[in-house]
């Protein structure tokens, strides 16, 4: 047992991940759901979120541990900026040691201007995780002016094998849209792979089909930030996505926790 070991096991359940990403702020600003962060941190975690991913301000401005595991994000752009395709380092590994995080993450988006410096960063990144003994997520998005189609199955499986090369110890990436497609790509990346949630989706259902989809697929979870903390319910849908995840529910049984949530 060690470092590593132990702090996977605080921001996973058996193996498996329920994360939802709040670092949207830096990004897009005090959009809904993370203008009230502190209240949604422990409305997903009574939910069953196996960890949060927040900026390094945000974990400073915790007056309580939220009772789940907290990954640090260490990449940073704003939709103001000349590129917002352009994630730099913000933060270390040591930063996030001192603050109590479990992890680390950083974002890169293959396909931008500035790839090399991305990809540079994350390879950097991962010895220094390596060093201190801390879980890197890598999330890894066909994204920027090099990209053709970045539903492309091949492209997001390209993506998410760049991640694992460069030494993640999990990695985030777009679902392909298929069962068949997204098998191929975990079982060509040997490390746990979760998949995004994007944009806020239609409906409920919508979500809960696209986790059985990806868990089906092999997947190790999910990293669901916006269909989370802007839904009307952040405790009841967590705690769906959380039966389909850890109990291997089907979508009708999972639905029904949002019946409860409703009541």
């Amino acid at each position: 047992m060690d470092g590593k070991t132990i702090r996977m096991g605080r921001i996973s359940r058996n193996g498996l991940f329920l994360c939802v990403p709040m670092d949207h702020g830096i990004s897009s600003g005090p959009i809904a759901g993370i203008d009230r962060l502190h209240r949604v941190l422990a409305e997903v975690s009574r939910g069953g979120a196996t960890c949060a991913v927040l900026n390094k301000g945000m974990i400073k401005s915790m007056k309580e541990h939220p009772g789940m595991g907290i990954l640090m994000h260490a990449s940073a752009s704003t939709s103001l900026g000349p590129d917002p395709n352009y994630k730099v380092r913000s933060s270390g590994v040591e930063e996030a040691l001192r603050l109590g995080a479990d992890g680390v993450s950083v974002h890169v988006n293959i396909g931008a201007r500035e790839e090399s410096e991305m990809l540079y960063e994350l390879g950097y990144m991962s010895d220094e995780a390596d060093e201190w003994g801390m879980p890197l997520l890598a999330m890894m998005y066909p994204r920027g002016e090099h990209v053709k189609n970045p539903n492309d199955p091949a492209t997001i499986a390209h993506v998410a094998r760049v991640g694992a090369e460069l030494g993640a110890d999990i990695v985030k990436c777009n679902y392909t849209g298929d069962r068949e497609s997204f098998s191929a790509l975990v079982r060509s990346v040997p490390v746990p792979v979760i998949i995004a949630g994007g944009p806020k989706m239609d409906t409920d259902m919508d979500v809960l089909r696209l986790v059985r989809d990806a868990m089906d697929s092999g997947a190790a979870g999910v990293a669901f930030g916006r269909n989370v903390f802007q839904h009307a319910n952040p405790e009841a849908i967590t705690r769906a996505i959380a039966e389909i995840i850890f109990d291997n529910a089907d979508v009708e049984k999972a639905a029904q926790e949002l019946e409860v949530g409703r009541s």
